[in-house]
């Protein structure tokens, strides 16, 4: 008698969260000439350590950084510094020892490098060869893109595990700033009692107000089935020869694949752009005990308000 394999259940959250980080933050040069624009600090913590515990707190047991030649410290922050605890824990500064030890302990981290930079589909598609054959999913953290509160990567698994397929993340945006985002195409899912789980037909690019499907814009999340490798070998190269991670999930839409998104009501910091950064880091630092209270105060009696 012969039998068959059961089909492995999906889980409900990837082992492996993917972060690209080869860009050359030349939005931010000088300062990133040697410096990262993912070990920029918000507050005291780098972009790519808040994003590392994101993936950590989903459940992604594996972090995979995608970086370029010349950027080893992105993964070497999550390298622990003997020498450097050492030298805290004899001067009793147990605190700052505290913050030193967090990134290593978080995530198990791995790179792999981009050759060239072409694109973000690119980047994503260099991680395929590091997978076990067994990882159906993974999911994809934009670090430019700070979603709080956390938790949408596991809001985002769930609605996978119900419906298959790939799910990204959306967040509302007015029409007046929706021509600066990709903004998807959607409609709601007949059997679902979740309205921010909507279903995905399609695709634009940074379209003029009156053109835009909706006003839901990608938000940096995905949570991608692995049929995504095999759409982004045969879509076709956009400007400059780069492969573009929309025109792989547009592919697998019109070929009949499942792709939803999850609205997220909660906040994004862009981290990309000088201006999204430092509001960031003043929205990170007003939450802090030891930097809110002062760092109110200051701008309160900057900005010439009554404080209330």
């Amino acid at each position: 008698m012969m039998t068959t394999s059961a089909k492995p259940p999906v889980l409900p959250i990837p082992y492996t969260a993917v972060v690209p980080a080869a860009g050359l933050g030349t939005r931010f040069l000088p300062a990133t000439k040697t410096v990262p624009k993912e070990l920029l600090p918000v507050v005291d913590t780098p972009g790519i350590e808040l994003v590392a515990a994101e993936a950590a707190e989903a459940g992604a047991e594996r972090l995979i950084i995608v970086t370029s030649e010349g950027k080893d410290s992105v993964v070497a922050h999550f390298v622990e510094d003997l020498v450097l605890e050492g030298t805290l824990a004899a001067r009793g500064k147990v605190k700052m020892l505290e913050k030193v030890r967090r990134a290593p302990a978080l995530i198990k981290v791995e790179s792999v490098v981009q050759a060239e930079p072409l694109g973000l589909g690119h980047a994503v598609s260099c991680v395929e060869a590091s997978l076990h054959p067994d990882e159906d999913a993974i999911s994809v953290l934009l670090p430019d893109d700070l979603v709080l509160p956390t938790g949408v990567l596991e809001t985002m698994s769930r609605a996978r595990s119900k419906r298959g397929g790939s799910v990204l993340c959306a967040i509302e945006v007015p029409g007046d700033e929706i021509s600066a985002y990709g903004v998807f195409d959607v409609e709601p899912v007949a059997d679902s009692n979740n309205p921010n789980v909507l279903r995905v037909k399609g695709m634009v690019e940074k379209p003029k107000p009156e053109d835009a499907p909706s006003h839901y814009a990608a938000a940096g999340r995905y949570v991608l089935d692995r049929a995504i490798f095999d759409a982004l070998r045969r879509v076709p190269r956009g400007v400059g020869g780069e492969i573009q991670l929309t025109d792989a999930i547009a592919l697998l839409i019109e070929e009949g694949h499942p792709v939803h998104v999850v609205v997220h009501r909660g906040a994004r910091h862009d981290l990309g752009n000088p201006g999204g950064y430092l509001m960031a880091a003043v929205d990170f630092a007003l939450e802090r005990d030891d930097y809110g209270p002062e760092l109110r105060r200051w701008l309160v009696e900057r900005l010439g308000l009554a404080e209330h």
